[in-house]
C-alpha cells in the first residue's frame, strides 16, 4: 500500500504522458531518463496494468493509462496546491509555474513580470504560453491564466488585477486622410483591420457625453494574431482597435495616432484565472502578487497627471 501512495511515481508517469517521451519527461524533471523509465515500470508493476504504449517515435497512454492519468493529475494538483498553501509561510515557491496569456499582454507586461519573479525566486522555473487562443486550464495542466477583456462563464476562479481601455488607432497618413471631426458614425465606411480571436469583432459600442453609437465595422483584413493586426495597422492598411497597453509605445513615438479620441469603448478587465482547487499554490500567489503590482504601476503611468 505504501508504494501505491508514492506521489513521485505519479509525477514521473503524468510527465511522460504530457511530454510524449521518457527523454522529454526526464528533461522537464531534471533527472536521468533511466530513473523515469524505472519508476513508471514499477508503477505499472504495482497496478498490474500497462499504462503506456511505447513506440520508436512516441509514448502514448493506453486506455487504462488515460483513465489513470486523469485521476493522477487531480491528485497531484491538489497535493501541490496544499503543499504550496503551507509553504507560503516560508516565502519560497517551488517547482514549475505553467501560465498562459495573450500575445500582446504577454509581451508588454507578463514577460517583465516573469523576469522579476525569477530574480526573486531563482529556483523556480516558468513555462509560459503566449497565445491569443484561450487555453483550457484543467485539460492542459496550466496553473494560471491571464485573461484580457471579458471573462466567459466557467468553473475557474478569478482575481481582477486591473482595467484596460480600448483605443482606435491608425497610421499617421491614414489618420490624416480622415474627415475632420470624424466620429464613429462613419466607422462602417472606413477600412479596418480585425482580430479574429476577439468575440463580436464586427460590432462595437462607442460612447461620448451620454450618447451611444453602436456601429458595425468593415474589416478589409482579418488576422488571427494580435501582432499581425498591429503590423497591418502600422502599414496603413486600416484602422484597428487595441487595448491601451498594446499601442501606448507606438502612440508615444508617433507611429500610430488615436482616432475618435473623444469617444470611449467599453473598458475590459485584466484577470488572473485559476483552475478550481481548494488551495492555491504559493508559486501562483507569488506571481499574481507581482503581476498585480505591475498593473498598479501601469495604471499610475497611464493616468492623466
Amino acid at each position: 500500500m505504501a508504494d501505491l501512495l508514492n506521489l513521485n511515481r505519479l509525477v514521473y508517469f503524468t510527465t511522460v504522458v504530457e511530454t510524449g517521451s521518457f527523454t522529454a519527461a526526464a528533461d522537464r524533471l531534471d533527472v536521468a531518463k533511466a530513473v523515469v523509465s524505472h519508476q513508471v515500470g514499477k508503477l505499472e508493476e504495482e497496478l498490474g496494468a500497462t499504462l503506456l504504449r511505447r513506440t520508436t517515435r512516441r509514448v502514448t497512454a493506453t486506455e487504462e493509462g488515460r483513465l489513470f492519468y486523469d485521476r493522477a493529475a487531480i491528485i497531484l494538483r491538489e497535493a501541490e496546491a496544499a503543499y504550496g498553501d503551507i509553504s507560503q509561510s516560508t516565502g519560497k515557491p517551488t517547482g514549475t509555474l505553467r501560465l498562459t496569456t495573450s500575445l500582446d499582454y504577454g509581451a508588454k507586461v507578463v514577460a517583465p513580470t516573469i523576469a522579476e519573479y525569477l530574480r526573486k525566486y531563482p529556483k523556480m522555473k516558468v513555462e509560459a504560453i503566449f497565445d491569443d487562443a484561450i487555453s483550457n486550464l484543467v485539460d492542459e495542466q496550466i496553473d494560471l491564466g491571464i485573461r484580457i477583456g471579458w471573462l466567459a462563464d466557467s468553473s475557474n476562479q478569478a482575481r481582477r488585477l486591473g482595467t484596460l481601455q480600448q483605443v482606435v488607432v491608425a497610421a499617421p497618413r491614414l489618420a490624416a486622410s480622415l474627415p475632420q471631426n470624424a466620429s464613429p458614425r462613419l466607422a462602417k465606411s472606413l477600412p479596418w483591420v480585425a482580430n479574429a480571436q476577439l468575440r463580436g469583432v464586427g460590432q462595437w459600442q462607442f460612447s461620448k457625453d451620454g450618447e451611444t453609437v453602436l456601429t458595425e465595422l468593415n474589416p478589409i483584413v482579418v488576422c488571427d494574431k494580435t501582432p499581425a493586426v498591429q503590423a497591418c495597422v502600422l502599414a496603413g492598411i486600416g484602422l484597428g482597435i487595441f487595448p491601451d497597453f498594446a499601442v501606448e509605445d507606438e502612440i508615444a513615438a508617433g507611429r500610430l495616432v488615436r482616432v475618435f479620441a473623444d469617444w470611449t469603448l467599453p473598458a475590459g478587465g485584466i484577470h488572473a484565472v485559476f483552475p478550481p482547487a481548494r488551495y492555491r499554490p504559493a508559486k501562483v500567489r507569488a506571481f499574481v502578487d507581482l503581476l498585480a503590482a505591475a498593473e498598479r504601476k501601469r495604471a499610475r503611468r497611464s493616468s492623466p497627471a
